[in-house]
């Protein structure tokens, strides 16, 4: 496989992101005066000079509780106000969070047909959906991609193993687009029975499908593909058949910041998933998605020019009780502001049921009075003692993990 979806895929890196950088101001004029959450909250931003990535820096992260904050709150304002008129359809994750179609315009609203065609799936073919198709939206998700490249659904969902599996051989797709996990269970199954199934290729999401699992399903004829997706968003990045990393997806601005802030990291650097979308009907700013990964230096072999992600690295949204009380990341990045540092820390919480304790790391040069300076203002923001430790820059690991828990789990 080495032709592309379009050629947007082969731009080159500064033409991406001057038309990127151009598309900006527009979208965040019309957030602002198309969805109330953000009129209020962009009130003070003057669209027009949000035309770089250091200026998007400067606006406010739009968090998930946010976004289920607001609809429980302002129930007469349509998803608490951040959709910019009315949708086609709406969903609704866990929490509940109600999440509408993206796009009321295009017919693959979430651009999921970028991510199947890079995983081999063309006009023509039949796809077995394994996603649900009720509430929730990746069901949707997936035809919508489908029917726009031309290719066929099986409106498979979740559950009903044996009749998924006799449609399957029934129907023959050559394609299957859900979960690893059913596509592992259906292809166990038919195993079991003696029975060879028509599926070669695959484009899996919304769980971990780590490289065993891939080489598990190549072994039994499947190429499987991985995409990175949210209702929120819809597509973010995907695999491509040279499978270092996943390619960020042409219509969104992905940004990796430090946990609990909103300041940017250089590339290599493990935090945050943030991302800006230029869907029209859902126009969400700087949207923290609570995931860790960093972007890979380097074009990928595959052709594909834009960025890259390593893919998914744990959740940025980490937290510990200690002594009775939460502590978040965000209140380590606000200890570490109240002094000036900007460099990686990990606040270490051990010992055992009523004696615990934590030490703050710090990576940072010799300075009088700094290990004091952050003791005090952790003690101020946590409203808890701990201890300071001063480590070398570079010594502590780059995972993006602000809070380590190492106390014994009963």
């Amino acid at each position: 496989m080495t032709d592309f979806f379009d050629a947007l895929e082969a731009r080159d890196p500064a033409t991406r992101e001057a038309a990127l950088m151009a598309a900006l101001p527009a979208q965040i004029a019309h957030a602002q005066a198309s969805s109330p959450a953000y009129t209020a909250l962009l009130a003070d931003v003057d669209a027009a000079a949000i035309t770089s990535r250091a200026a998007l820096a400067r606006l406010p992260l739009t968090r998930k509780s946010s976004l289920a904050a607001a609809q429980a709150a302002r129930r007469a304002l349509r998803l608490g106000g951040y959709a910019a008129g009315m949708p086609r359809r709406i969903f609704q994750s866990p929490g509940p969070l109600y999440e509408p179609e993206p796009d009321a315009v295009g017919a693959d609203p979430w651009r999921i047909a970028r991510a199947l065609h890079a995983a081999g799936i063309r006009a023509g073919q039949l796809a077995h959906v394994g996603f649900s198709y009720h509430l929730t939206p990746a069901g949707a998700m997936m035809e919508a991609g489908l029917h726009t490249l031309g290719a066929a659904s099986f409106p498979g969902g979740v559950g009903n193993t044996e009749l998924q599996l006799q449609a399957l051989q029934d129907l023959q797709p050559e394609a299957y687009a859900g979960t690893p996990s059913l596509l592992r269970i259906l292809l166990e199954r038919a195993l079991e029975a003696g029975q060879a199934l028509s599926l070669r290729r695959a484009l899996v999401s919304g769980e971990a499908c780590p490289p065993a699992l891939v080489a598990w399903f190549a072994e039994r004829g499947v190429d499987a593909f991985q995409c990175y997706a949210t209702a929120d968003l819809g597509l973010i990045a995907y695999q491509t058949e040279a499978r270092e990393g996943l390619v960020v997806d042409e219509g969104v601005i992905v940004e990796i910041v430090r946990p609990g802030t909103g300041e940017p990291l250089p590339d290599g650097e493990v935090g945050e998933v943030v991302v800006t979308t230029l869907s029209p009907g859902y126009p969400l700013i700087r949207f923290a998605t609570g995931d860790l990964s960093a972007v890979l230096p380097g074009a990928s072999p595959c052709g594909r020019s834009n960025q890259r992600l390593r893919g998914w690295l744990g959740r940025a949204d980490q937290s510990a009780k200690v002594r009775g009380m939460f502590v978040h990341a965000g209140q380590v990045a606000e200890v570490l502001a109240r002094c000036g540092q900007r460099g990686r820390a990990r606040l270490v919480v051990d010992g055992e049921l009523a004696n615990d304790r934590m030490c703050l790391r710090v990576e940072a040069r010799a300075d009088e009075g700094l290990a004091e300076r952050l003791q005090a203002a952790l003690r101020d923001v946590t409203k808890l003692r701990g201890e300071v430790e001063l480590v070398a820059p570079g010594s502590l690991p780059n995972d993006g993990r602000v809070i380590e828990d190492r106390r014994p789990v009963e």
